[in-house]
C-alpha cells in the first residue's frame, strides 16, 4: 500500500502490513494491554501513517458498563452521586462500575490499566483531577468522558456537571443576614475545588453587597468532612469577638460544627446558627434539623449520566457546562441573633 493511498484503509490492510492477525490491530485500536509493546508500536505508527480514522459512533459498540469515578467514597454526598447515575444505568440496561482513586497516582495507573483490560461506555470522573497523561490516553481510547464537579480547570473537551455554587453561597449568606446576623463565620471547603472557590464568592458577595466588612478570622479553612467543620467551629466559638452564625461549605462540616457548638456548652439555633450545603438525608434528622443550601446530587449524576452515553453514541452535547439549581431549605438550625 503505497503511503500517498486515498482509498479506504481497512484494519485488514493494517494486519497485513503489519503481519499480525486482524484481531490483534483490533484490540490495539480497543486499547487492549493483551498486546506485546513493540507490536502496539508498530501498529500504532501505521495507523497513524495511512490515516486511519474511527468515527465514534461506527467504532464504539456497547460494552454494558459505565465507569464511576470518584478520588473517595467516605462520603454520604458519593452515594447520592452514585444514586443518579445507577438510575440511568439501569434504565438503559447498563452496569455501574465505581471506583476510588484516593487522589494517588499510582491508583489512577492501576484504575487505567484496570480499564485498558474491558470496554466501557465511557466514564464520569467525580470531584477528580484529570491529568493531562490519562485525559490523553483516554482520547486514544476513544473514551468519552465528563466531570462533575470539577477539580481545577477542566480540560476542554470534556462536559462539566456541577450546580450553582455561587448562587447558594449567596442565598444562604443572605438568608442570615436577613436574620438579623452581622458575624458570619465561614468554613470553606477544599480550595482547588471550582464549587468550594463559587461558595465562597458567593459568601463574600452577600457580605458585601450587606455592607458588612468580611473578617479573615471568621474564615476556616475544611476539606469537606466532619472533622475540619468541628475544629473550625471550635476555632471560631472561641474567639474573644465569635460570630453569631456560622455558614459551613458542606452538611458533613456544619455537623461538625454542631458537635463543636455542643461541647462548648451551647446549642444551635439558639445561642449560634449554622447552616450548611448539600442537603444530605441525614440533616433533616439532626437536633435541630439543619437549615442548607440543597444541591441536586442525585440529578447531577442523572445528567452527567445521560451525557457520557450520549457521547458514547456519538451524539453532540449542545453545553460544555451544565449547572443544575441550588435551593436553600429552611429548617430549625437558623434563628435571629441573641441579644448579649
Amino acid at each position: 500500500m503505497a503511503e500517498n493511498d486515498t482509498r479506504k484503509v481497512t484494519i485488514a490492510a493494517i494486519a497485513d502490513l503489519a503481519g499480525v492477525s486482524v484481531p490483534t490491530v483490533s484490540r490495539v485500536l480497543n486499547g487492549r494491554s493483551d498486546v506485546a509493546s513493540q507490536t502496539r508500536e508498530r501498529v500504532e505508527e501505521l495507523l497513524t501513517r495511512h490515516g486511519y480514522r474511527r468515527r465514534p459512533s461506527a467504532a464504539r459498540t456497547s460494552s454494558g458498563l459505565l465507569d464511576l469515578v470518584f478520588p473517595d467514597l467516605d462520603s454520604p454526598w458519593a452515594v447520592e452521586i452514585i444514586r443518579g447515575v445507577e438510575d440511568v444505568a439501569h434504565a438503559a440496561g447498563i452496569g455501574t462500575v465505581v471506583s476510588a482513586i484516593h487522589r494517588r497516582n499510582a491508583s489512577a495507573k492501576q484504575w487505567l490499566d484496570s480499564l485498558r483490560t474491558r470496554a466501557t461506555e465511557g466514564v464520569i470522573f467525580v470531584t477528580s483531577m484529570v491529568e493531562p497523561p490519562l485525559q490523553a490516553e483516554l482520547r486514544r481510547l476513544n473514551i468519552p468522558v465528563v466531570l462533575v464537579d470539577a477539580d481545577g480547570i477542566p480540560q476542554q473537551d470534556a462536559p462539566t456537571i456541577g450546580a450553582t455554587n455561587w448562587a447558594g453561597g449567596l442565598a444562604a449568606t443572605e438568608y442570615l443576614i436577613r436574620l438579623g446576623h452581622r458575624r458570619i463565620g465561614f468554613i470553606t471547603g477544599l480550595p482547588q475545588l471550582m464549587c468550594s472557590r463559587a461558595r465562597m464568592d458567593g459568601y463574600r458577595a452577600a457580605m458585601e453587597s450587606a455592607g458588612l466588612p468580611i473578617d479573615d478570622d471568621l474564615i476556616c479553612q475544611g476539606d469537606f468532612y466532619h472533622e475540619s467543620g468541628f475544629s473550625g467551629g471550635t476555632r471560631l466559638l472561641r474567639l474573644p469577638d465569635p460570630p453569631t452564625a456560622i455558614f459551613a461549605s458542606c452538611d458533613q462540616m456544619a455537623l461538625g460544627v454542631y458537635e463543636a457548638v455542643r461541647q462548648q456548652g451551647l446549642r444551635v439555633g439558639d445561642d449560634i446558627s449554622v447552616v450548611g450545603f448539600d442537603d444530605l438525608p441525614e440533616v433533616r434528622w439532626s437536633s435541630p434539623p439543619m437549615t442548607t443550601v440543597r444541591q441536586p446530587l442525585a440529578e447531577m449524576g442523572m445528567v452527567a449520566a445521560r451525557t457520557v452515553l450520549r457521547l458514547a453514541r456519538g451524539e453532540h452535547v449542545e453545553s460544555p457546562r451544565v449547572e443544575l439549581a441550588t435551593e436553600l431549605v429552611v429548617r430549625d438550625s437558623a434563628a435571629p441573633p441573641r441579644v448579649r
